[in-house]
């Protein structure tokens, strides 16, 4: 039998962009040398056609090497480059980075920076309460930037999703405060900062009774109508929120149907009106006050709701990880978590996300209809080791 066996080619950490004949995707092993460690992705389309990924790497999260890097898919290209260092400060965990597009030449980095963990000063959790949310600029697509700014210095300042650009111009920012307590971050509360010169100035509004309830991803449907959906530090279910004044004001957050494990998830509207997530769908908690934090982050998931975030009921596994399921055997799974997505000016979708527990960061390209189930597989296509940039 051994004779006779074919052996699969796997995906190589190489940057390259691999097309998966079976899923009918195609995707790509971000490069992470020399670092140990990477999570937290973000994705951007630049003007010029170049997709920018960045993410906070290291040797571990909270230590003060952590520290924020990107690559560049370049239009022409289907290889990511190596990543580069892009933020400055050697004494501090900077983590949790997002790309925002001011301007047609202009591009915020915006991360958030911590007290670093050391041998001798242990936190009791974490020293995510003296974060503060900073800030670089780019004026040529990512290549070089500026001094570093503090946007919000309020200690615990964390976010994760980029900012948001209303239909009015206004701008809403996503972000959470953490604590010093024992609570294991469980007592995080939300917070939208809100600017209407462009971001010169902020104001804060909250997001009431949002304990617990984090990564505030704010969607506009129109209307002035914005949607929050959220993760859950219980591990139960990811949270909805609704503002019907272009996010002066929100609902107590209320459970979705989908699960979640206390793990990051991204939301935006899709070009046909759909709002579309990615997020782990498996839930380790039913108690809502109590902090929950599971091993276990896989499968990865996409999917669709057509109610503005009520039901979601086109759903698909992007990533399987090794396969292992049940509550006491998907621990055997490596981390796949994290995710983020975004749609390009094509009307593909990519997805990226910290794969491996934090080795690589996995870059996906799949479309609407491919959640939709439209495109099925109907047997070998051509060679699996194909390139192909969108």
């Amino acid at each position: 039998m051994k004779k006779d066996m074919v052996v699969l080619q796997q995906m190589l950490p190489d940057g390259r962009l691999y097309e998966d004949v079976r899923l009918g995707t195609v995707s790509s092993l971000i490069p992470n040398a020399p670092f140990e460690s990477c999570h937290a992705a973000d994705l951007l389309e630049t003007p010029c056609g170049d997709i920018l990924a960045v993410w906070f790497a290291g040797s571990d999260e909270g230590n003060s090497d952590i520290s924020i890097v990107l690559s560049r898919l370049d239009k022409d290209s289907s290889r990511w480059t190596d990543p580069v260092k892009v933020s400055d400060d050697d004494t501090r965990s900077e983590q949790n980075p997002s790309l925002f597009q001011k301007s047609e030449n202009e591009i915020w980095l915006v991360y958030t920076a911590q007290k670093a963990k050391t041998k001798d000063d242990k936190p009791f959790f974490n020293y995510q309460y003296t974060a503060e949310i900073r800030r670089r600029r780019s004026f040529d697509n990512g290549r070089t930037w500026s001094d570093t700014e503090t946007m919000f210095s309020h200690p615990g300042s964390f976010c994760r999703q980029k900012i948001q650009v209303l239909s009015n111009g206004r701008y809403l920012f996503g972000n959470w405060y953490c604590f010093d307590d024992e609570s294991r971050n469980g007592s995080d509360v939300s917070v939208v900062h809100i600017s209407d010169d462009g971001g010169l100035s902020w104001r804060e509004v909250g997001i009431p009774d949002s304990r617990g309830k984090v990564h505030a991803n704010l969607v506009e449907l129109g209307g002035g109508r914005i949607l929050a959906l959220m993760r859950s530090r219980s591990a139960d279910y990811v949270y909805r929120s609704m503002s019907l004044d272009y996010g002066e004001t929100w609902s107590v957050p209320e459970k979705t149907e989908l699960a979640n494990n206390n793990s990051s998830i991204s939301a935006i509207r899709l070009s046909s009106g759909a709002v579309a997530m990615v997020c782990n769908p498996v839930g380790y908690g039913d108690d809502a006050s109590k902090t929950c934090w599971p091993f276990q982050r896989c499968p990865v998931e996409v999917a669709l709701s057509e109610d503005e975030g009520v039901t979601w009921n086109y759903r698909r596994i992007i990533e399987h990880g090794e396969g292992f399921c049940g509550r006491y055997n998907d621990i055997n799974n490596m981390r796949y978590e994290y995710p983020v997505m975004m749609q390009s000016s094509s009307g593909k979708i990519y997805v990226a996300y910290s794969a491996f527990t934090r080795r690589n960061i996995k870059f996906v390209i799949i479309d609407e209809d491919w959640i939709r189930g439209g495109k099925k597989y109907l047997g070998i296509r051509g060679d699996a080791s194909t390139f192909r940039h969108y």
